[in-house]
């Protein structure tokens, strides 16, 4: 089977959030199941771009309403990924180093997925699924049906899976004309809430949609920026398959990340060493419960109660316990997380940006790792935390819900239910108390070091989807 993934991310070549993790994962899995698997994202200005070796596979010209842009598709030479890679370069739109937030990516998107379908469409080999990620690629479905340039691909298969249904891709109908030709009938397809929304008309035209957990799925038939009603209609072909990790990137016993390695079997030594090579990098006393945040900070991810939810928790415990956050985002956010360190300089540091290395080092040294998310649709930070022993501090919702049990209940980490800090601070109150039983947080460790996250079992979830998807369209 050809399977095409497209999207706006892929690790180690562009990242912004667990989006790219997926997409370098996912595919490789695929591929060990003797599947031709490749990965088509935009060719931004990084550093994996730089220091690698592409060749020019195909170039053209793309057409978006009066513009013209000329493209090419790069392949990487070597496959190191595990898939084959290619980045589609055009350069007036996607020569810069960020993937997102300029005041035009309604058109660098856009252009992107016409270049993609532009490309396949004319080779001699076309994809048996096209496998969409998020609203940055959503056009794709409606297109590939109903533009008359790519009558050849109207019968390929096409998957979106949403990864975070907040982002939707809307832009007015003043630019329907930056799209290829099509008859206006299907208009409606484009349509949602009087504007073109990408996401919307993913959902329409694809023939299955997945989500990254199962209570996501069903939470976003309730709350999910308006399109409530929409998810609610295509139910039957909706499923949600919960993201996996990939165990060799994520590996504590062989990352060379790490300042020692360590497995299941012999974590304490190593978990310490990380913990003290950790603090020191932040001046905290490593003898002290450490408590961490890896992520982008913005109120979905409930950022914005980190600074309330730290000054209690250090004042409460008399600086007895310390914090380090890892993150980016929300100006506002950013700047009272900065403040925090005039106040509590021995117990608590922040890093504004991101890095990956100390991620993983801070995956290795922490203790627990905050995640009190309002919306997360999977999350991944959970798995590569119990990975390494750490013990994820979680609100439950969307796939914290999914993988987080609290310990009380013979689980794997700590739970609270409310997006607030009286909440969070209550679940670190719980997380003190039982840190000071070495026993008891040594067998949560254990639990959460050999829980299998691994994408095995997900991928073939993928591929008996794709089977059944083709096995419909060939009997309609």
């Amino acid at each position: 089977m050809e399977i095409l993934h497209v999207g706006a991310e892929c690790y180690p070549v562009a990242k912004v959030g667990g989006l790219a993790d997926v997409i370098g994962s996912l595919p490789k899995y695929q591929n060990n199941k003797n599947n031709n698997v490749s990965v088509a994202i935009p060719c931004y200005q990084t550093v994996f771009r730089l220091e690698n070796n592409f060749e020019c596979i195909h170039w053209g010209k793309l057409k978006l309403g009066q513009f013209n842009f000329p493209y090419s598709v790069l392949k990487e030479t070597t496959d190191k990924l595990g898939f084959e890679l290619y980045l589609i370069e055009i350069p007036e739109l996607f020569d810069r180093p960020n993937v997102y937030s300029y005041r035009d990516d309604i058109e660098r998107f856009l252009s992107f997925q016409i270049a993609v379908l532009d490309w396949i469409s004319g080779r001699s080999s076309i994809p048996d699924i096209i496998h969409c990620h998020d609203h940055h690629t959503g056009l794709i479905p409606f297109m590939k049906n109903y533009c008359c340039k790519y009558e050849k691909l109207k019968n390929v298969a096409a998957i979106i899976t949403i990864h975070n249904g907040l982002y939707q891709g809307i832009f007015t109908f003043n630019k329907l004309y930056y799209l290829p030709e099509f008859d206006l009938i299907h208009i409606k397809e484009l349509e949602w809430g009087n504007c073109i929304n990408s996401l919307a008309s993913a959902i329409k035209c694809s023939d299955e949609i997945t989500t990254v957990s199962t209570t996501y799925l069903n939470e976003i038939n309730y709350s999910d920026n308006g399109l409530e009603t929409l998810f609610q209609r295509v139910r039957n072909k909706s499923r949600g398959i919960l993201n996996g990790i990939d165990m060799d990137v994520w590996d504590p016993s062989r990352d060379t990340m790490l300042e020692m390695n360590y497995s299941v079997t012999d974590f304490s030594e190593g978990k310490q060493k990380n913990k003290e090579h950790l603090c020191s990098l932040f001046k905290m006393n490593p003898d002290k419960p450490l408590f961490s945040f890896i992520g982008r900070l913005y109120n979905e991810k409930g950022a914005d109660l980190l600074a309330k939810t730290i000054s209690s928790a250090l004042t409460t415990y008399k600086n007895e316990i310390n914090f380090l956050i890892l993150g980016y985002g929300d100006i506002e956010i950013e700047n009272q997380l900065k403040q925090l360190l005039e106040v509590y300089k021995e117990n608590y540091h922040v890093h504004i940006g991101y890095n990956e290395e100390l991620a993983h080092k801070t995956y290795a040294g922490s203790d627990f790792l905050l995640i009190p998310s309002r919306i997360e649709p999977c999350g991944l930070n959970q798995m590569y935390a119990m990975r390494y022993g750490t013990i994820p501090i979680v609100r439950r919702t969307g796939g914290l819900r999914d993988t987080i049990i609290d310990f009380e209940d013979n689980g794997n980490g700590i739970c609270h239910d409310q997006a607030s800090a009286e909440d969070i601070c209550d679940a670190i109150q719980r997380a003190v108390n039982l840190y000071s039983d070495k026993d008891a947080i040594g067998q949560i460790r254990i639990k959460g070091m050999n829980t299998d996250h691994s994408w095995e079992h997900v991928s073939q979830e993928y591929i008996e989807l794709y089977n059944l998807i083709i096995g419909k369209r060939h009997e309609n």
